[in-house]
């Protein structure tokens, strides 16, 4: 990321920076502080940012974060993408929530499900059902990038829409796009103690033996 006077964003952010293609108008949904949208209009990568969020306090943050940037930020209060008309912006950006969210987000926009959209999500939590959703609604994982802030694991997705559903297998769910990439050994063990725990509250049957092959496999890797 090459910019100049904008404010230092956190791996998570840089991550989900450089998946924002130069020259697209972008929407960041979830803008909190506004450090992105700042990051993307000062550096020059986006001519347009639309800085979206729920609540009005950390909106007013990023109004004070993007002043710099004049016209080049627009802030919008309001729910998810309802904030956008479809087109307006084509790159998006959905980060700061769990998978759930960012789930129900997505189905609520079914313009969203559209070649010319290029995604970049980034779930604090449930990973794997994330990928998961993706796959089985015909969105394809271009790429991820694994890293850590403020101690926790990432993985920054960038999906595009196929229109090619498809089920995942229950370790693609779990690494996604991640093998090799530094720090992915932890990952893994991140994501095998959670499945562990979840296999603990499960009762003796198919599904527990399937989750404990998931365990075994995940455990190779």
């Amino acid at each position: 990321m090459h910019t100049c006077n904008v404010p230092r964003l956190d791996a998570r952010l840089t991550a989900a920076f450089d998946f924002v293609r130069p020259g697209h108008t972008a929407a960041d949904i979830g803008c909190d502080h506004g450090k992105l949208s700042a990051a993307l209009a000062g550096s020059g990568r986006c001519p347009l940012v639309l800085a979206c969020d729920l609540r009005p306090g950390p909106l007013e943050k990023a109004r004070v974060t993007c002043a710099p940037y004049g016209d080049k930020v627009q802030l919008r209060l309001g729910s998810g993408l309802s904030v956008l008309a479809p087109g307006e912006a084509e790159d998006i950006i959905i980060a700061g929530m769990g998978a759930e969210t960012i789930i129900e987000i997505l189905e609520a926009a079914p313009w969203v499900f559209d070649a010319r959209y290029n995604l970049i999500l980034v779930p604090a939590t449930k990973h794997s059902i994330l990928r998961r959703w993706l796959a089985r609604r015909g969105f394809a994982l271009r790429a991820e990038t694994l890293c850590q802030a403020a101690g926790r694991w990432y993985a920054v997705m960038n999906a595009r829409y196929t229109g090619e559903a498809c089920e995942p297998d229950g370790l693609y769910c779990l690494t996604g796009l991640t093998a090799g990439q530094p720090g992915c050994a932890e990952y893994y063990a991140s994501q095998n103690a959670k499945l562990k725990k979840y296999q603990l509250g499960l009762p003796d049957g198919a599904e527990k033996d399937a989750v404990g092959k998931l365990i075994a496999e995940l455990e190779k890797r």
